[in-house]
């Protein structure tokens, strides 16, 4: 059987079905098999794995990764797609669900299908909806060991970036403090059907199974009003952002934490504001 990232195939499958691209599910589907192949390599599915997958487009990664993997579990929001991937994706060894991911039970979905065994999520994301599938993923205490996404290059860099520049920002800390981070490589929007305007990078993230014993909702907090005013220095950011406390106090919590009140939010690692959140007054 003719494989589902040749651009043949994937010309007579939209054909047969009429489908048209919908540009507000931000829908660009992959048909280069070699990108395909590298996701799943940066993913390392292996026969014993189950994998989630959100997106599926056509199912060209899905396809290889029902090659790959033991058990493979893919989210689609567009219902349309129903008919075509009952023909382009005749395995045993996947299950589709036709929802919005943002607002499925995931829980359920995780345990009516692998119980309590792990799993790991490999997906192209579209570009609108990337940090908020990523948040729900993180947040909601899920048994997954890694997340290997294909996302906006200029996204990517900032889920990498390192203290110091330009593409350093809350969002690096709370993908930094969930896990270890790697940026795999850039893909050009050639691959894709439509071409979008800009081209993607894959990341993979190892979720870390231990955590600081921290008040995460308090940290994040901290972070947010770190980075909400980036030119100005960190004691100019936290007193004016509205909390309670007073800026002899918020001086006082950067003093304990031995940072500089002159420093910007852009300079702290995720350690330091880990600290800082610590010993920052109630908020």
């Amino acid at each position: 059987m003719e494989r589902l990232f040749k651009p043949s195939r994937v010309m007579e499958l939209l054909s047969k079905y009429n489908f048209r691209f919908s540009k507000s599910l931000g829908q660009n589907f992959l048909i280069d098999g070699n990108i395909v192949k590298k996701i799943v390599d940066s993913a390392e599915v292996e026969e014993f794995d189950n994998v989630l997958e959100i997106g599926p487009g056509i199912g060209t990664l899905t396809e290889e990764l029902s090659l790959r993997a033991k058990k493979v579990v893919a989210i689609e929001i567009d219902n349309k797609l129903r008919e075509l991937l009952d023909e382009s994706l005749p395995y045993e060894n996947i299950k589709i669900y036709f929802e919005d991911v943002l607002k499925a039970d995931l829980k359920a979905i995780i345990s009516e299908n692998f119980g309590e065994e792990s799993f790991k999520v490999v997906a192209n994301l579209p570009y609108y909806v990337t940090t908020p599938i990523i948040s729900k993923l993180i947040e909601e205490d899920l048994n997954i060991t890694s997340i290997t996404v294909m996302i906006q290059k200029e996204v990517a860099k900032r889920f990498v970036a390192k203290p110091g520049t330009k593409d350093y920002g809350s969002l690096s800390v709370f993908i930094q403090f969930y896990s270890d981070v790697k940026y795999e490589f850039t893909v050009p929007n050639t691959v894709f059907m439509p071409k979008p305007n800009v081209d993607s990078g894959v990341v993979s993230l190892k979720i870390k199974s231990e955590l600081p014993d921290i008040d995460r909702e308090k940290f994040f907090k901290v972070v947010k009003a770190s980075f909400s005013k980036r030119r100005k220095t960190l004691i100019n950011a936290l007193s004016s952002y509205g909390f309670s406390a007073t800026k002899s106090e918020i001086l006082q919590a950067l003093s304990v934490s031995n940072i500089d009140p002159t420093r910007r939010a852009e300079t702290l690692t995720p350690r330091e504001f880990i600290v800082l959140s610590i010993n920052f007054p109630d908020i």
